[in-house]
């Protein structure tokens, strides 16, 4: 209902699956169903390895490559992250908070990985596992009909194919393919960012155990992430508001090096250290929700849904986890038919909505003076830091008993924000001006 049908003409190939997009989310969920016998098609546009922003992992993704058969793998590239450092330009303390301490302590360290790698990793597997993985291979249109999809695609020699299929899974990230044929792709209507970024060599890192910590400073444009990789690089990146970046006047990399040192903590870490290729990559607004993650033949997957912000390091994480989570819709879709898969769709269109409800009540507020100071205060009544770690941790689609402490941390938000009333509305204030859409067009470098 959500695209023209149209007539399938004879395809060039034909399968159970097609999965376009070769990253975390479209190899993982290749990678389950070739394993439960399904012909599956695995696209990817590029050619694997291939740059990728995004690379710290939560410790709610160590099950998910456990499961995969990969988390050996993963380990050999990562760095091991136990926890997450803030740096507050209000504060003179430095907090840090480790997983470990979270509501369930199976799930203490995660690692910081070069995506190029473990998106690699991931698609390769892939193709061990059964899944016949092809890079090159851009998915231009899908058109469906009542039996499956057909999809026109572009090879890298510019060559035409119609690929055929039974189900398609759009595992296509910030690409939106369904969402941006079917126009459900919508500006977020509660947060508005961009963000710039670059990779540096001989940063200052945190001493021992905590050198892989991810660390959050928070300046007045924003907040800056700084992430530890195996190689011996570090991952720096600036999110700020739209009024921010459209008032770039100079070339991007100079903008970037102006606006590191608006932090001086981070310009501290940063003293001596060396830019890499002297490459700065950015993106402007970012933030999409989609109106639909399913139809009859077909589902939408992580950032092909919905993107917020990375403050979390949440990306990976949901898009994995909605693969794991869109096998069974996928499998009775093809079994049963689209009809008696409605009941699946419905629960599935409620697994990838709850997500980014989960992460997002923190992110609105991440640059709030009063969840600044729970961040650097962290306290545990009623268990509420625990709750907090798990969040954090990405302990949110599991059995543990969230939901009573992150309504009192919750409450005990808003009864502090109560008790500073001026200081809560000259926030909100700010935050509302922050997120106005300055241009409809994405900010271009």
């Amino acid at each position: 209902m959500h695209s023209p049908l149209a007539a399938a003409p004879t395809p060039d190939v034909s399968c159970d699956v097609l999965v376009v997009g070769g990253g975390p989310a479209g190899s993982t969920i290749a990678t389950l169903l070739a394993r439960r016998g399904r012909s599956v098609h695995l696209l990817e546009k590029s050619t694997h390895p291939r740059f990728h922003i995004g690379e710290s992992l939560l410790p709610a993704n160590v099950p998910l490559f456990d499961q995969l058969g990969v988390r050996e793998q993963v380990e050999a590239i990562g760095m091991p992250k136990w926890g997450v450092e803030f740096v507050s330009p209000d504060h003179a303390h430095r907090s840090k908070l480790e997983f470990g301490d979270a509501m369930d302590k199976s799930l203490p360290y995660a690692w910081q990985v070069r995506r190029s790698a473990l998106d690699e990793l991931l698609f390769r597997h892939a193709s061990h596992s059964g899944a016949q993985a092809l890079e090159g291979h851009r998915v231009r249109d899908v058109r469906f009909d009542a039996e499956g999809a057909t999809a026109t695609v572009q090879r890298d020699d510019g060559t035409l194919q119609t690929w055929r299929c039974r189900y398609l899974v759009d595992a296509t990230g910030r690409d939106t393919l369904l969402a941006s044929q079917f126009k459900s792709k919508l500006k977020h209507p509660r947060h508005n960012s961009s963000a710039v970024f670059g990779h540096f060599r001989g940063a200052r890192r945190l001493p021992g155990r905590e050198e892989g910590h991810i660390t959050i400073f928070w300046f007045r444009h924003g907040w800056f992430w700084f992430i530890p990789l195996a190689d011996g690089t570090t991952s720096v990146g600036a999110v700020v508001w739209p009024y921010y970046l459209k008032s770039r006047r100079t070339p991007v990399t100079e903008f970037f090096r102006d606006t590191l040192a608006m932090c001086p903590a981070l310009a501290d870490r940063l003293a001596g250290a060396t830019l890499v290729d002297e490459q700065v990559h950015a993106t402007g607004n970012y933030s999409y929700l989609g109106t639909h993650c399913t139809g009859e033949r077909y589902v939408m997957l992580g950032d092909a849904f919905a993107f917020i912000d990375p403050v979390f390091s949440s990306g990976v994480y949901l898009a994995m986890s909605s693969a794991f989570e869109a096998v069974d819709l996928v499998e009775s879709t093809l079994d049963a038919g689209p009809a008696r898969a409605a009941g699946s769709r419905r629960a599935f269109e409620r697994f990838m909505r709850k997500g980014p409800a989960q992460f997002s009540w923190f992110i609105y507020r991440v640059t709030n003076p009063t969840l600044r100071e729970f961040f650097m205060y962290p306290r545990n009544p009623f268990r509420v830091k625990e709750a907090l770690l798990s969040v954090l941790a990405g302990d949110i689609h599991r059995d543990t008993p969230l939901r009573l402490p992150l309504n009192l941390f919750k409450g005990l938000y808003y009864v502090h924000a109560l008790m500073h009333p001026v200081r809560t509305w000259r926030a909100w204030s700010r935050r509302r001006a922050n997120i106005a859409d300055t241009s409809r067009e994405p900010v271009a470098f």
